[in-house]
């Protein structure tokens, strides 16, 4: 669903004046599967204040809504500092920091999951994968060459599946460990997808919904993509 067409959903639900629980969670799942950005979002919010205000039979609730309209505008303008612990976290191993967090995010995804890691071991992150698969969500995997068969490797599993996979055949080592889920979070860092890396390796993961660093890790991965033959 594009945003003309969540606009259009929007009005539907003003009719009868009030948001249902069904509208509600209609509306949910729309955003959920419509691609927005920081941007798009406050477009969004001002829609529906524009929305309620045409609707509005007087003068006092209209300047109600200018209140409250404004007040969300202030919130928004929020030092982004004060939000960095909801939009970035970071994860250190050994232990299972690194792997719970990507297996929670795994299991949240809905749309889509674009993952360029050197290699994955680990059957509980390849099992994540196959159960969003699973639920349709649009897979697409980068790794490297040299890791596809050790043992233990869960590439040809995931290709069996049927999961979008391209593999690096160059002469060097395709070693990033970043995965874009939904369009909107970032996972990265040193950590391998490995049982090892959880259990021995001294490693680290982040996971951020920065809206730029998102973007040029997606431009990045889309250029890899583009630039593999299979």
């Amino acid at each position: 669903m594009n945003t003309e067409e969540l606009g259009r959903a929007l009005l539907a639900t003003l009719e009868d004046g009030r948001l249902s629980r069904s509208e509600r969670q209609a509306l949910l799942e729309s955003l959920r599967e419509t691609p927005l950005d920081v941007n798009k979002l406050a477009q969004m919010r001002a829609q529906a204040f524009a929305l309620a205000k045409a609707r509005s039979p007087d003068d006092t609730a209209r300047a109600l809504l200018d209140w409250v309209e404004d007040f969300v505008k202030l919130l928004a303008k929020l030092d982004s500092s004060v939000c960095a612990p909801e939009s970035s976290r970071a994860y250190f191993s050994p232990g299972d920091a690194c792997l719970s967090a990507i297996l929670a995010e795994l299991g949240s995804a809905r749309r889509s999951a674009d993952i360029c890691v050197f290699t994955i071991t680990d059957d509980r992150i390849a099992r994540a994968i196959l159960a969003a698969h699973a639920r349709r969500v649009e897979i697409r995997i980068i790794t490297d060459n040299d890791k596809q068969y050790d043992a233990g490797s869960d590439i040809e599993r995931l290709r069996s599946a049927g999961i979008a996979l391209k593999v690096d055949e160059t002469e060097h080592h395709m070693h990033h460990k970043f995965a874009l889920l939904d369009g909107a979070t970032l996972l990265n860092g040193s950590y391998n997808w490995t049982r090892g890396a959880a259990a021995f390796n001294e490693e680290n993961l982040i996971v951020t919904r920065e809206p730029s660093l998102v973007q040029t890790f997606s431009q990045r991965f889309t250029a890899l993509w583009n630039g593999l033959d299979r």
